[in-house]
């Protein structure tokens, strides 16, 4: 099946990488949204290759200084700049963005395409993005999109971590934030009581405590309750504290800590049952949360030693 989207290899392909990373989710109802991690630390010098034309951006979050980056569109060269580590830059796919690889980079790139800009202004009263607002090869310091790239650029160090639920999340805020930012679109005003009815909050939360792996996407559990996946996003983090990935973790934490109460099972066989990934992912969600390793804290309440393999 042929991938539709520029992220992936597809992107790898034209920046002349050969690994590209990408995670990816499909929440929306139009559309799939990624972030591909591009890096050549020897590149051969190059332009890059033409990007399939698409109604769709890219954002690209540099993780590296790139001097005197020359950039083209359309076939014509538009500008030449230093490019700053901690920079956004847009790109528009219809406009055959390409620039001249000749120097080590190191980058995120964030698929986009316009049809997800416009589920997300589907909220009531929101309007429609036309165009995203950028002028070609001219950075941005946005501390968002830095924040949410490094939490994802995280998640790439450690790939078997990140589940679905907290793919979702990120990209679907990702989302918003730059239609907020860049698109013109009117943030929405929760409604005095803007959380989830008892029953929605019930059946979500058996939904997700379900799959302690965070398998479940936003949209199973959002279509379930008649919901888009951006409302059920902000209901219920406001019925219950916490937005559905983080909410996931802790009942992750709290089914730990049943286990640990049976002497003599392994904390590695542990995390698995409780769905972290590893060892090591439990005792640093664990440690994060509680304030002690799980083996401190197994001692502490038990009283005795505890297993720590």
């Amino acid at each position: 099946m042929t991938q539709a989207g520029v992220y992936g290899q597809r992107l790898g392909r034209g920046l002349h990488v050969r690994d590209a990373p990408v995670l990816v989710t499909r929440s929306l109802r139009s559309a799939a949204l990624a972030v591909t991690e591009v890096r050549n630390d020897a590149p051969v010098p190059k332009f890059s290759g033409s990007l399939p034309a698409e109604d769709a951006y890219l954002v690209s979050l540099k993780i590296r200084d790139y001097p005197d980056c020359e950039c083209w569109e359309n076939g014509r060269f538009v500008t030449k700049a230093n490019v700053r580590a901690g920079a956004t830059y847009l790109y528009d796919l219809k406009r055959d963005p390409r620039y001249v690889i000749d120097k080590p980079f190191h980058s995120l790139f964030f698929y986009l395409p316009r049809s997800a800009l416009n589920d997300i202004a589907t909220q009531p009263g929101a309007s429609r993005v036309e165009e995203l607002n950028y002028s070609p090869g001219v950075g941005h310091d946005d501390e968002v999109v830095r924040h949410i790239g490094a939490t994802l650029l995280a998640g790439f160090r450690r790939p078997d971590e990140p589940n679905q639920l907290f793919v979702d999340h990120m990209l679907l805020a990702f989302t918003a934030h730059v239609g907020l930012t860049y698109g013109g679109l009117k943030p929405v005003v929760e409604p005095g009581r803007g959380g989830l009815a008892p029953w929605q909050v019930k059946r979500a939360c058996e939904r997700l405590d379900s799959d302690l792996s965070g398998g479940l996407m936003l949209q199973q559990i959002a279509a379930e309750l008649g919901l888009s996946v951006s409302h059920f996003s902000r209901a219920f983090r406001i019925s219950t504290g916490l937005p559905p990935h983080q909410w996931l973790l802790r009942q992750r934490v709290e089914a730990a800590k049943q286990m640990m109460a049976v002497r003599g099972l392994p904390l590695s066989e542990i995390a698995i049952s409780a769905g972290f990934a590893n060892q090591s992912h439990f005792t640093r969600v664990f440690s994060q949360m509680v304030g002690v390793s799980p083996g401190a804290w197994r001692r502490e309440t038990s009283g005795g030693p505890a297993t720590e393999a």
